[in-house]
């Protein structure tokens, strides 16, 4: 059987925290910031957790090496 691989989308877009939680970046900051209030932005800022049943799904198919 061929080795399992890691999709290259996944790569750019998740990353697996020590826990095994999936870490990805906050949607809605690529444009359009002039409609957005400024507390907004501030809280679209760094990276959130992916919701559980997302997460598993992200493991099992896109990252299944880790």
């Amino acid at each position: 059987m061929p080795k399992m691989k890691t999709k290259s989308g996944a790569k750019k877009r998740f990353h697996l925290t020590a826990s095994g939680k999936v870490s990805r970046g906050q949607a809605g900051k690529r444009h359009g910031m002039i409609k957005r209030s400024n507390s907004q932005i501030r809280k679209l800022r760094g990276t959130t957790l992916l919701s559980e049943p997302d997460a598993k799904r992200v493991k099992k198919y896109f990252m299944p090496n880790g």
